[in-house]
Parts: structure tokens; sequence; C-alpha cells
């Protein structure tokens, strides 16, 4: 029946590949005349396990710009996915991801985050997008050292900090670079910058910027928090983090994962979901 084919078809597709998946999906329209695609996205949200097949199979920056539209219209605002793409994405990446989310949406990524979010945030993911017209792939680390000290005075010169010089240089610095520029800052002051943001002058916009620039530095301690809070949306983060990091950095997710609860990602995935389809998510 169609049920049990869905089934089937699910289990095939989630122990592929990304260079699989697409050529599963060139045959299938081939033979069939039809997007695979589209057979998911019918079923994905009634099916975690479709979802996840969806989303592995979706181009990434497609699957990028949807989740990100999703968090903002999908009925509940969700500031955290909206940290965990903009901040552990590159440069390069979050280019093709706003391209993608304009030609779906008709709509411009950095306006809409913007105008959805309020506090820090509504100033830190709009010019951690803006960022990426910046890229060229290159890290200049006399300019790191600099802009480290600039990010110092930024802090230091005053009674209360300069957020504006603050966000003008993450918005004109691509991925590399901010990292780079966190790298030089240890080295000259001799602690993260993120210790820095802790001091109570920052307020809640150094708190605010310390969880995005903490999750640009440690992804996957980032991905391991969020998978451990227990939410009404928890299955879909594990969806989500299995679908995007399955084929970068899931085994460092699992290790601060189990560092923290002495458990791992595939028991999670079996406490998630129900006896007859958690291997298949576990299996990732």
């Amino acid at each position: 029946d169609e049920i049990t084919n869905n089934q089937k078809l699910v289990e095939i597709l989630i122990n592929r590949n990304s260079d699989a998946l697409k050529g599963i999906r060139q045959d299938y329209r081939t033979l069939y005349g039809q997007d695979l695609l589209h057979v998911l996205a019918n079923i994905h949200r009634k099916n975690p396990v479709a979802r996840l097949a969806y989303l592995r199979m979706c181009e990434k920056q497609d699957r990028d710009a949807e989740i990100i539209n999703y968090s903002l219209c999908g009925g509940c605002l969700n500031v955290n996915t909206l940290i965990e793409v903009a901040c552990t994405r590159t440069s390069a990446e979050l280019w093709c991801i706003k391209q993608a989310y304009r030609s779906r949406y008709n709509s411009d990524v950095e306006q809409d985050v913007a105008r959805k979010i309020s506090g820090g945030f509504k100033e830190i993911l709009p010019a951690v997008f803006k960022s990426c017209r910046n890229y060229n792939g290159r890290v200049d680390m006399s300019m790191a050292m600099c802009d480290a000290k600039t990010l110092y005075e930024a802090i230091e010169s005053e009674k209360t900090i300069d957020q504006k010089t603050i966000i003008s240089l993450l918005s004109q610095r691509n991925s590399g670079q901010v990292k780079a520029i966190l790298v030089s800052y240890k080295q000259l002051y001799g602690h993260e910058f993120s210790k820095s943001l802790k001091r109570s002058k920052c307020g809640q916009f150094g708190k605010e910027l310390r969880i995005a620039i903490r999750c640009m530095q440690n992804p996957e301690k980032f991905f391991a928090k969020q998978l451990r809070m227990r939410t009404a949306d928890s299955r879909e983060i594990l969806i989500r983090t299995v679908a995007t990091q399955s084929e970068i950095d899931i085994n460092d997710i699992n290790k601060a994962f189990a560092a923290k609860t002495g458990s791992s990602l595939e028991n999670l995935a079996r406490r998630e979901f129900n006896k007859d389809k958690n291997n298949i998510v576990a299996s990732i």
C-alpha cells in the first residue's frame, strides 16, 4: 500500500549520502517524470523520518532557506534555529542561502530577520548574513590583529560598550576572518572575546552576542546544547541536526553531547522515535 511504499522509499533514501541522493533524484525524474522531492514534500510534515529524507535530499541552500522561513513564519518564532543557520554556515554558504531565500520567497532574509526578531539579535543576525558579501576565500591575519584591537577598545574604552562598532565589524568580515579575529583576540589579551562579553556593562546585547560568537567558534557545542533541551520541537531539532550535519561534524556533536549527558545521539534517537523507526534515524 501507499504507506508501506512510502516507508520503503524513505528507508532507501535515509541510507545514502548527498551525492547518491542527487543521482537517485535525477534517475527518478527520468524514469517516472516526477520530482522525488515533491513526493517527499507531500508526506514530510506528517512523517518525521520522511522529514529527515526530505531535508537530506534538498539542495543545501534551498533547505536552509526553508528552515529560516519556517523559523520566522511557521507560527512560532524560533531564534535558536536562526542562530544555528547564520552562525554555523560559511560565508559562501550564507551567500547561496540568501539567493535561494530571495528566489523562493521574493524577500530579503536580512530584512525579514530584522523585522521579526527583537533585542540584540535584531542587529547581530542580519550583520552575520550581510557579512557574506565580503567573502573572497582569504583570511588576513594582520587585519585580524587590528580588528581584535578594535573589538577590545569597543568594550573597554567607555563605560558602555560600542555596539555600533562591533556590529559594523561583524557585518564587514567573512566567517573565516571573524574566526581569525577571535583567535587573535585571545593571543593578544589572554582570554576569549566571549569572556569579555560576560561583563555587566555588556548587558543583554553582550549575552546575545556571546551566544552567536560561541556558536561560530564551537558549533558542535551549540548543537549538543540544543539537543539536550527538552522542548516541544526536540524531535525537529534532532532531525534537522542529523540532516544538516551528518556529513560535516556529527561525530563532534555526538562527543559534545556525550560529554554533558553520558549518553549518545543514537540513544537520543531511540528515545525520540518509536521502535519501528528508530534504527533508521539512529544509523545516520
